[in-house]
Protein backbone atom coordinates (compact mmCIF):
# COMPACT_ATOMS: atom_id res chain seq x y z
CA UNK A 1 0.00 0.00 0.00
CA UNK A 2 2.84 2.33 0.72
CA UNK A 3 4.28 1.37 -2.45
CA UNK A 4 1.61 2.59 -4.58
CA UNK A 5 1.16 5.93 -2.75
CA UNK A 6 4.20 6.77 -3.35
CA UNK A 7 3.75 6.36 -6.72
CA UNK A 8 0.67 7.60 -7.41
CA UNK A 9 1.90 10.51 -5.87
CA UNK A 10 5.32 11.13 -7.87
CA UNK A 11 3.32 10.43 -10.93
CA UNK A 12 0.63 13.01 -9.75
CA UNK A 13 3.33 15.41 -8.65
CA UNK A 14 4.92 15.06 -12.70
CA UNK A 15 1.61 15.06 -14.91
CA UNK A 16 0.43 18.11 -12.51
CA UNK A 17 3.05 20.24 -13.10
CA UNK A 18 1.94 23.62 -14.96
CA UNK A 19 3.48 24.60 -17.93
CA UNK A 20 4.28 27.77 -18.86
CA UNK A 21 2.38 28.98 -21.50
CA UNK A 22 3.86 31.94 -22.78
CA UNK A 23 3.34 33.44 -26.61
CA UNK A 24 6.29 35.04 -28.06
CA UNK A 25 5.94 37.22 -31.05
CA UNK A 26 7.34 35.43 -34.16
CA UNK A 27 9.45 38.14 -35.19
CA UNK A 28 11.61 40.68 -33.16
CA UNK A 29 11.63 44.75 -34.23
CA UNK A 30 14.15 47.53 -34.49
CA UNK A 31 12.14 51.07 -34.89
CA UNK A 32 11.52 54.41 -32.99
CA UNK A 33 10.47 54.45 -29.13
CA UNK A 34 10.13 57.31 -27.66
CA UNK A 35 12.78 59.10 -29.72
CA UNK A 36 15.11 56.34 -29.54
CA UNK A 37 16.21 53.30 -31.68
CA UNK A 38 15.18 50.20 -29.89
CA UNK A 39 14.90 46.22 -30.42
CA UNK A 40 11.28 44.99 -29.00
CA UNK A 41 9.46 41.88 -27.99
CA UNK A 42 6.25 40.88 -27.58
CA UNK A 43 5.05 37.73 -25.41
CA UNK A 44 2.21 37.47 -23.79
CA UNK A 45 0.74 35.17 -21.08
CA UNK A 46 -1.15 32.42 -22.25
CA UNK A 47 -2.71 31.19 -19.26
CA UNK A 48 -5.64 31.73 -17.61
CA UNK A 49 -4.16 33.11 -14.29
CA UNK A 50 -1.52 35.69 -13.13
CA UNK A 51 2.13 35.06 -13.01
CA UNK A 52 3.67 37.36 -10.07
CA UNK A 53 7.19 38.35 -9.92
CA UNK A 54 7.93 37.28 -13.93
CA UNK A 55 11.15 38.47 -15.18
CA UNK A 56 12.88 38.70 -18.58
CA UNK A 57 16.25 38.63 -19.36
CA UNK A 58 17.89 39.08 -23.16
CA UNK A 59 20.86 38.11 -24.75
CA UNK A 60 22.63 38.63 -27.60
CA UNK A 61 24.89 35.72 -29.33
CA UNK A 62 27.54 36.39 -31.73
CA UNK A 63 30.47 34.79 -33.44
CA UNK A 64 33.21 37.25 -33.28
CA UNK A 65 37.19 36.84 -34.42
CA UNK A 66 39.78 37.38 -31.93
CA UNK A 67 43.34 39.53 -32.71
CA UNK A 68 44.52 35.81 -33.34
CA UNK A 69 42.15 35.20 -35.67
CA UNK A 70 40.13 32.65 -33.81
CA UNK A 71 36.67 32.28 -34.16
CA UNK A 72 34.42 32.25 -30.74
CA UNK A 73 30.94 32.83 -29.85
CA UNK A 74 30.46 35.85 -27.41
CA UNK A 75 27.22 36.56 -24.81
CA UNK A 76 26.18 39.96 -24.46
CA UNK A 77 23.25 40.66 -22.06
CA UNK A 78 20.74 43.42 -23.41
CA UNK A 79 19.83 45.60 -20.46
CA UNK A 80 15.94 46.03 -20.77
CA UNK A 81 13.94 49.23 -20.20
CA UNK A 82 11.57 47.13 -17.63
CA UNK A 83 13.23 43.54 -16.84
CA UNK A 84 10.39 42.58 -13.96
CA UNK A 85 6.96 42.75 -14.55
CA UNK A 86 4.78 42.60 -11.00
CA UNK A 87 2.10 40.87 -12.67
CA UNK A 88 2.17 39.30 -16.04
CA UNK A 89 -1.54 38.99 -16.62
CA UNK A 90 -1.77 39.53 -20.61
CA UNK A 91 0.97 40.68 -22.41
CA UNK A 92 4.31 42.48 -21.86
CA UNK A 93 6.29 44.72 -24.55
CA UNK A 94 10.20 44.58 -24.09
CA UNK A 95 12.64 47.28 -25.14
CA UNK A 96 16.11 47.53 -25.48
CA UNK A 97 17.23 50.67 -25.92
CA UNK A 98 20.06 50.82 -28.62
CA UNK A 99 22.37 53.36 -27.41
CA UNK A 100 25.87 53.94 -26.84
CA UNK A 101 26.65 51.64 -24.61
CA UNK A 102 24.17 48.40 -26.53
CA UNK A 103 26.02 45.77 -28.14
CA UNK A 104 23.77 46.84 -30.78
CA UNK A 105 25.00 50.02 -31.04
CA UNK A 106 25.98 51.11 -35.08
CA UNK A 107 25.07 47.59 -35.92
CA UNK A 108 23.14 46.67 -39.39
CA UNK A 109 21.38 43.68 -40.47
CA UNK A 110 24.61 42.75 -42.24
CA UNK A 111 26.75 42.68 -38.96
CA UNK A 112 24.03 41.05 -37.48
CA UNK A 113 24.19 38.54 -40.16
CA UNK A 114 27.90 38.27 -40.30
CA UNK A 115 27.74 36.87 -36.73
CA UNK A 116 25.18 34.61 -37.24
CA UNK A 117 23.54 36.82 -34.33
CA UNK A 118 21.26 35.23 -32.06
CA UNK A 119 18.84 36.54 -29.49
CA UNK A 120 17.59 34.41 -26.59
CA UNK A 121 14.87 36.08 -24.53
CA UNK A 122 14.52 34.08 -20.94
CA UNK A 123 11.11 34.83 -19.13
CA UNK A 124 9.74 32.99 -16.07
CA UNK A 125 7.95 33.60 -12.93
CA UNK A 126 5.64 32.49 -10.21
CA UNK A 127 1.98 30.73 -11.03
CA UNK A 128 -0.43 31.92 -8.58
CA UNK A 129 -2.57 29.07 -8.46
CA UNK A 130 0.24 26.17 -7.98
CA UNK A 131 2.91 28.71 -6.41
CA UNK A 132 5.52 26.51 -8.69
CA UNK A 133 8.03 28.54 -10.90
CA UNK A 134 7.60 28.74 -14.70
CA UNK A 135 9.79 29.46 -17.12
CA UNK A 136 10.19 29.63 -20.92
CA UNK A 137 12.81 30.38 -23.77
CA UNK A 138 12.67 31.91 -27.23
CA UNK A 139 15.29 32.20 -29.49
CA UNK A 140 15.16 34.97 -32.26
CA UNK A 141 17.98 34.59 -35.30
CA UNK A 142 19.00 37.51 -36.85
CA UNK A 143 16.58 36.40 -39.97
CA UNK A 144 13.54 37.17 -37.23
CA UNK A 145 14.51 40.61 -36.88
CA UNK A 146 12.65 43.18 -39.18
CA UNK A 147 14.51 46.72 -39.26
CA UNK A 148 12.29 49.88 -39.08
CA UNK A 149 9.15 48.10 -38.44
CA UNK A 150 6.98 48.23 -35.51
CA UNK A 151 4.17 46.04 -33.97
CA UNK A 152 0.52 46.08 -34.98
CA UNK A 153 -1.24 47.75 -32.46
CA UNK A 154 -3.60 45.05 -30.45
CA UNK A 155 -5.44 47.24 -27.94
CA UNK A 156 -8.95 49.14 -28.45
CA UNK A 157 -11.94 50.05 -26.30
CA UNK A 158 -15.44 48.29 -26.85
CA UNK A 159 -18.62 50.47 -26.82
CA UNK A 160 -19.26 49.48 -23.26
CA UNK A 161 -15.52 51.13 -22.28
CA UNK A 162 -14.09 47.75 -21.44
CA UNK A 163 -10.21 47.31 -22.55
CA UNK A 164 -10.14 45.05 -25.65
CA UNK A 165 -6.86 42.75 -26.67
CA UNK A 166 -7.49 41.33 -30.23
CA UNK A 167 -4.86 38.29 -30.27
CA UNK A 168 -5.32 37.64 -33.59
CA UNK A 169 -2.69 40.51 -34.86
CA UNK A 170 0.00 39.98 -32.02
CA UNK A 171 2.69 38.65 -34.93
CA UNK A 172 1.47 41.30 -37.01
CA UNK A 173 4.14 44.05 -37.89
CA UNK A 174 4.02 47.40 -40.30
CA UNK A 175 6.66 49.21 -41.71
CA UNK A 176 7.36 52.54 -40.01
CA UNK A 177 6.60 55.73 -42.08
Amino acid sequence: MSFLAVMTGLIFARFSRPRARFVFANTAVITRHEGKQALMIRTANARHDTISRASARLWLVRAERTKEGDQLRRFYELKLDRNEHPMFVLTWMLFHVIDEESPLYGATSADLAEGDALFVLNVGGLDDSSAQQLYARHVYSWRDIRWQHRYKDITSVSPQGRFLLDYTKFHDVVAEE
